[in-house]
Parts: structure tokens; sequence; C-alpha cells
């Protein structure tokens, strides 16, 4: 009988072989139970452990080193010992240290020494202001004869990487740690960069993280943190992330541990909230109008008796701050270029007892169609660009992202990049919101991307809007050129009284709106025929009815304007069918991945951009019964929904078509009768 033998790790020989390198190379390294710097250790503490729940995280070693400009790099290290253990990666070949379901996959966090090591990495990310953390794995196993084989993996864990971590290169032993080799490293390091698509799918997969998150912490806090109303939710959302973000050197982020749930008069847990909240604002020289908005309207929540009540030694908003840091920081620490606060509004606001028609003016624009409006609408690096019904400044984060990038695209000097890029934020984007919980969400989102928040304001975009900067320059007009909007549905016409204020205010460019599909078709007549007085309707875009699954069921149409150009009769009007976008869209709560492309949907969106602006040679994926040029009236308002004709006068070929076919049934019948004939002897 054979007895059944279990392979017997052989970590301690590979911790024995490294530790000896990093002795040798002379570098100040600690072991698991050794404290590297309280801010390493507190990260470490805070973050969920490798078997999911809460505890220490200890790596095996941990190091800190600086390069030559004095720029410090955490360095953890996790051994194993077993073959193959090294690194377990996903179908894209990223670290797979995330499950299907989009939770933390525990199983191979655990296993694997990359993977762990990652792990620990995304710790610091997550409860640090590191920014780049080298991830180091290291395995092995005895071979036949009984010689020690081993491997190294070696990753970089960044904010440029949305923390999934990228391979650094091929490494025999720990010798690139050394200080004579420790530059040349890290600028081997410098120069990894990750292509456009694969950013975009890890942006994708680090999107969809937030939804499952958010869903976590809105649930959590809707089911356990009684006597918080919907926009108490928000404004402690938008107290926590604001209080934590920091600024380095100036400002030290609030801590879960500088929350002392005192009584004392003055140092409540709010206090401290709002004094952190001030510190941040101060330092980056908001407007002292805004400020004060900030602070007023955040203190009315943040310093209520009753979240500041200390039952069992803990107030409920430091329970809730909690559970925010815990369950959000690593995405907005990481510098997600998304609506961050667009998701969190859409989860927080699913809660609501909202009437069908009230949930519609709250619905937000998902972030690939808020993209599709900023390129209809042509923004690039010189726009100025504005949204007179913002909500969470979605549509705005979209197009600071195309304005950067097509400054990065073109702008070869780093300190003019610099300098442009400070002034796409702070001058060229402009947004309005009434709502006072949203406005503070657009306020939030805009920081988090850097502070576009310069120009957004809490002002009635139809009664008191003048066009001009609100804070900082408020005698100055906003040259603006490029207008995006989803309005709200309530509003007049639909939500073109918008779009005709705004459109008259600008001097020239473009506009790109998603609106109720009937606002083209009767119920904004006579917005429409005084908008064409002025400006040209240049397309008109059928989008799926699906769009907004879960928040309403309208169906929508982009219009897309040139500006200050009266519409004349034979102008041509492109007509896109888009109600095949690519995507398949679901509402389940619990699923990973509520949208799905299952027929070439970047491409498809990309050619509704060409089509609008090059015309019919773009055709590709679409046909002609899906893109129809044709032509509107201008004093009719209620003709711009158009589709492509079906011809219904038959053509010769139609009639050549239809007799040969007469022709071939008749003769087969006559055949089948021939047959039946002849069998009978007839």
């Amino acid at each position: 009988m054979k007895v059944k033998t279990t392979t017997k790790s052989i970590e301690p020989n590979i911790a024995d072989l490294a530790n000896g390198w990093l002795k040798k190379y002379k570098l100040d390294y600690k072991l698991e139970q050794e404290s590297l710097n309280s801010e390493i250790d507190k990260a470490l503490s805070y973050y969920f452990t490798k078997n999911g729940g809460a505890g220490a995280n200890r790596p095996d070693v941990k190091l800190l080193l600086q390069d030559k400009y004095q720029i410090f790099f955490p360095v953890l290290i996790e051994y194993k010992g077993y073959k193959g253990k090294l690194v377990k990666v996903d179908a894209n070949g990223q670290v797979e240290n995330r499950t299907v379901k989009n939770e933390p996959n525990l199983k191979n966090i655990s296993a694997y020494a990359v993977n762990g090591a990652v792990h620990y990495a995304n710790a610091l990310l997550h409860h640090t202001s590191y920014t780049d953390v080298i991830a180091i794995g290291m395995t092995g196993y005895k071979d036949d004869i009984g010689k020690l084989q081993y491997e190294i993996g070696v990753y970089l864990v960044s904010k440029k990487n949305l923390g999934a971590g990228q391979r650094v290169g091929e490494f025999t032993d720990f010798s690139f740690l050394a200080s004579k080799n420790f530059d040349a490293f890290i600028e081997k390091v410098n120069t990894l960069d990750l292509t456009q698509e694969e950013l975009d799918k890890l942006k994708e997969q680090r999107e969809r993280e937030i939804d499952t998150s958010l869903i976590k912490l809105n649930n959590d806090i809707y089911q356990n943190e009684k006597g918080l109303g919907e926009n108490d939710r928000v404004y402690l959302v938008a107290a926590s992330i604001i209080a934590t973000l920091g600024i380095p050197g100036k400002v030290s982020p609030l801590e879960k541990t500088d929350l002392k749930s005192s009584n004392e008069k003055g140092n409540k847990d709010g206090d401290i909230i709002i004094r952190k909240i001030r510190a941040f604002l101060d330092e980056k020289d908001i407007p002292v109008e805004k400020k004060n908005l900030i602070l007023r309207t955040l203190e009315n929540t943040l310093t209520t008796e009753n979240i500041n009540k200390v039952e069992n030694g803990e107030t409920q908003l430091k329970r809730v701050f909690t559970k925010i840091v815990d369950d959000l920081g690593i995405y907005y620490k990481i510098g997600l270029t998304t609506d961050f606060t667009g998701k969190l509004f859409n989860e927080m606001y699913g809660w609501l007892g909202f009437s069908q028609d009230k949930l519609n003016d709250v619905v937000l624009t998902p972030s690939y169609v808020a993209s599709l409006l900023v390129k209809l609408a042509r923004v690039n690096k010189d726009s100025y660009v504005w949204d007179f019904a913002t909500g969470s400044a979605g549509l705005l984060v979209a197009a600071m992202n195309e304005m950067l990038n097509d400054a990065k695209n073109n702008i070869q000097s780093p300190d003019e990049l610099t300098q442009k890029e400070i002034k796409i934020k702070a001058e060229q984007l402009l947004g309005l919101e009434l709502l006072s919980s949203v406005y503070m969400l657009a306020i939030l989102n805009m920081i988090l991307m850097g502070d576009g928040s310069s120009n957004i304001l809490n002002t009635d975009s139809i009664k008191d809007f003048d066009g001009k900067y609100g804070f900082g320059k408020p005698d100055t007009k906003f040259p603006a050129d490029a207008f995006i909007l989803n309005p709200p549905y309530s509003a007049s016409g639909n939500g073109m009284n918008f779009v005709e204020k705004a459109m008259n205010m600008m001097n020239n460019g473009y506009a790109a709106i998603i609106i109720q599909h009937s606002s083209g078709s009767g119920k904004a007549v006579d917005y429409n025929k005084r908008i064409l007085t002025k400006h040209t309707l240049l397309a008109s875009i059928k989008m799926p009815i699906d769009i907004f699954i879960g928040k309403s069921s309208v169906q929508t149409q982009i219009y897309v304007f040139k500006v200050n150009e009266k519409h004349h009769k034979d102008e041509i009007v492109k007509f896109i069918d888009f109600s095949n976008d690519g995507y398949a869209r679901s509402n389940r709560k619990k699923s990973s991945n509520n949208l799905k492309d299952i027929d070439r949907a970047q491409e498809r969106y990309q050619e509704v951009v060409d089509l609008v602006r090059f015309g019919k040679s773009k055709l590709k994926i679409f046909t002609e019964n899906e893109y129809y040029e044709g032509h509107i009236d201008p004093n009719n308002g209620a003709d711009w929904n158009q589709s492509s004709p079906i011809e219904t006068q038959p053509t010769l070929q139609d009639f050549k078509k239809t007799v040969s076919a007469y022709l071939s049934w008749d003769i087969s019948n006559l055949l089948e009768q021939y047959a039946v004939d002849e069998k009978l002897g007839k």
C-alpha cells in the first residue's frame, strides 16, 4: 500500500537565502513582527487580511528605500515555499486578486507570493500617502538532488496602474535593492507604461469594484445606521472623503484613530472632521464664499447631537466614517478618473422612495454616454465647457478627462503641460446645480479629480445665471464654446429651456444633449422653433431604451447642434438609430457586471462620433437602415426624430423576384402532381 505524502514547504530556506542577500547589501529591513514606521504599520493593520477579516497584515519583510531624489519607496516582500506558487494572473495577465464577483480573491492572495505582496501594497495605497510601492514575491522548492530552486517576481503597485501591479522584469536575486543599484532600478520602474487598452481594462475593472463596494456600503448604512436622512448620508460621505484626502506636506489625512468619540465641547468627532475640512479647503485656496458654503452645509450634519452621541465608547459618526474610509478609500486614493460621486449618487438615491417622475430628475448619465456627449461636442484641450444641470459633475469629469488627454497628446513641454492642466481645471469648466445635496457631490467629484471645483455654482441656471464665472472673477464672462447636458426632464419643454438659454449665451462652438425623446416630437415645439432661428441641428441619435436601466425607462435622444448658426431648411441632418449600441444591460443588484459588451460597443460609439462629424463615408458597422441623412422644417419643431424611410414603391427587380418565386412554386406543384398521377397509373 502506498502512503500519500504531503510536500513540505521550504519557506524557511527561501527566507534564509533572501534575507541573507539583504544583510549582504546592508539594507535596514524589518521582519514581519517588526515596525517599519507608524504610517505603514497603521495601514497594514487597517486593511482587510489575507483571510478576509480584520487584524494585522504581516509581510515577511518590509523596507523603506530612497532614490537619488529623496523619494521614498516602500518595499514589501512575501515568501512561499512551494513550486508554482509565485503568481496567479487572470486572462489579461493581471495579478488575480479579485474574483469574477469583484470580491477579494482570498485564496490567491493567501497562496501565491506575488499576489500576497500586491495585496499588502494596496493597503499602503489605501491608507498612506505613498503612491508607488514595490511588491516582491519569491518562492521555490528542492529538486530531485536536493538543490534549492527558486523564482522571483517584482511588481510596481502604484496610482499609475490603479493598484493592479505591473511586472518590472526578470531578477535572479535582490541586488537591484542595493544602494548602488536602486536608482537604476527606479529609472526602469519609471519607464513602465500601460497601453491605453490595458489602462481602459483596469479602469473598467476598478469601476465594477466601486459599484460592488458602494452597494455594500450603502446597504450597511441603510440597514444599520438609523436616523440618517438621504442628505445626511450624502454629506457624511463627502465630508469623510475630503477629510481623508490630505495635502502632502501641508495637511495630514484624517485617520480613524483621530476620532476620539469624546463628549468634550469643541472636540467632538464632528468638530474634528470640520477642522480638518477647513484646513484642507484653506490650503486648496478655495474662494471664501464657496468655502463658507461648503462648511455650512457639512456642519449642519456633522455637528448634530445624535450623530455625536457616545454609545458603547463610539459615536455613530466615527462608525460611519470608518465604513466609508475602509470601503471606498482605495478608489479615490489611486486617482481613478471616473465619475466617482455619480456612482455614489445613483447607488444612494436607489434606496429612496421617490416616485418615478421625481426619480427621473436625479438620474445621472452613464460614463460611456458622458464620453460620447463630450466627443460629439468636439471638446479639446482649448475648449471652454459648461453644463447647466451638473448633477454630480459626471459630464464635466468626462470633459475634463478628454481635455487633459488632448493636452497630454499635443503638448511636448512638461512645464507648459503642467500650466495647461491647471488652467483646464481652474478656468475651462463651469457647472450649475440647484439641488444642494447634489451640488455637494459635484464639488466633491471635482476636488477628487484634482480640483476642477472652482466654477461649480449652486445656482438656478434658468432664473439666476448671467453667464459669468461665479468665484474669483465674478465680472468676467465664461467664454463657453462647448455645451453638454442631461437636463431634468420635468423642466419646461422636457429640459429644452436649458438648451435654449445656454446656446443663446454662446458665441460659437457645439452642443450635445441627451434628453427625453418626446422633446423632439411635440413636447417642446416652441423652444425648438426658437432654437433653430439661431442654431443648427446637426444630428439626432436615438439611444437604447434601457440606457438608464433601474433608474428610468424613458426613451432618450441625443441632439447635436452647431451654435450661433441659423438652421436652413436645406441643411442635412444626420439621423442615427443607435438602439443597438453593442451593450447588454441588466438590473441585478448582486450582478458583478451589469454592463456587458456583446457586439463591438466601443467601436459602435466611435462610429457614431465619426458619422456625425464626417457623414456616410464612415459607415462600417451600421447599415443604411440605421443611418439616414434627411431634412427638418425649421418652422415645425416636432420633426426631429426621424428614421430611415422604408421603400414602399416596388422596383422592376422586386417584380422579377416575385414572378420568379411564383413560377418556381407553380412548377414545383405541377411536378408533385405529375408524380402522384404516375404512381396511380393515370
